[in-house]
């Protein structure tokens, strides 16, 4: 491990002090420099808050537990040429125990004004009082900040242009994929990691997690962190329920596992193929509902979304918006 040249003291300090903001990856538009021993070395300034996890190196104070790369050694073991992740153990015993187990509907309401809808600032506010980890908006947002995140149950075709997009706008986002997503589109998923979006745990079967045992919880975000770690190289502890469905006890059980649940406070209804909205509604949707701290739910499968994209990204920052990246909250 990388001795720190800091006392004690200020190390401390530094802990207490250092904002959660760092960057997983090459920023969109950047290539990784073949010379890099490990992923870690790829960042801007990496600093004093470097650390290693089982001789695997994370960076940042808020990436220490949610983003984690091998070793960069170009290694044909896996698609992105980081060494392979051992398993994580994600266990809940430390789980915090007593919250309702009542399925819940994630809900957001319709933003309007900049403002956001009544609904995500409560939803919000619960997971606070309650000392959740679960982010519906980002409700300390001092500035006109977005996270763009996009849903990915299978591909259609749209995704490699959704990247196209965010490399030529550099914008960095959140795909949150199910299992089968990551085995039937592994070049997608290298390419997102390459690229430094961040590649969120959406479970391997897609089902309601209010209706699951723990023990039935923690296969469905394991199985599908152990594929992403042993193929990629790779992990990320952000999660988002199938469908929204949830309960408070389910995301202590997510927060116990080290995952940060991810919902989000704008989405419109995109994912079926057969009612697109058109492109020019697509934006005006997206647009109108805009405000500081929101977090963006796109489908992926939607053509209109992909084609609406390059659009929306410079209408939000004619507007004054900033994107930023999951972890950079």
């Amino acid at each position: 491990m990388k001795k720190r040249r800091l006392c004690a003291l200020c190390a401390a300090l530094t802990l207490l002090c250092a904002c959660s903001r760092s960057a997983p990856g090459p920023a969109p538009g950047t290539t990784a420099p073949e010379s890099t021993s490990s992923a870690a070395e790829l960042v801007t300034g990496l600093k004093e808050d470097e650390t290693e996890t089982n001789g695997n190196k994370t960076v940042g104070a808020d990436s220490v537990r949610r983003v984690f790369y091998g070793a960069n050694t170009g290694t044909d073991r896996t698609l992105t040429g980081l060494e392979p992740l051992e398993p994580a153990e994600l266990s809940i015993a430390a789980m915090r125990k007593g919250l309702s187990t009542e399925t819940i509907d994630h809900s957001f309401g319709v933003a309007e004004n900049e403002r956001p809808h009544r609904i995500s600032v409560e939803a919000q506010q619960r997971f606070d009082e309650e000392g959740l980890d679960a982010v519906v908006y980002d409700s300390r947002a001092a500035e006109k900040t977005l996270y763009l995140t996009f849903d990915c149950g299978y591909d259609n075709g749209q995704t490699g242009k959704i990247l196209d997009t965010l490399k030529e706008k550099n914008v960095t986002a959140a795909f949150f994929c199910t299992l089968p997503e990551l085995q039937a589109t592994q070049e997608l998923t290298a390419r997102m990691i390459e690229e430094g979006h961040i590649v969120g745990n959406h479970s391997v079967t897609h089902p309601d997690f209010s209706a699951l045992t723990h023990e039935q919880m923690r296969d469905e975000v394991k199985g599908f962190d152990d594929y992403l770690r042993q193929n990629f190289g790779y992990s990320a502890q952000f999660f988002r329920f199938p469908m929204g469905k949830y309960s408070m006890d389910a995301v202590a059980a997510l927060n116990a596992m080290g995952y940060r649940c991810v919902f989000w406070s704008l989405a419109y209804y995109d994912w079926d193929l057969d009612k697109q909205p058109g492109v020019d509604n697509a934006i005006d949707t997206v647009v109108s509902r805009l405000h500081p701290g929101a977090v963006i739910l796109l489908h992926a499968v939607s053509p209109d979304n992909a084609a609406a994209l390059p659009r929306i990204i410079d209408k939000a920052r004619e507007m004054g918006y900033t994107f930023r990246a999951l972890n950079e909250r």
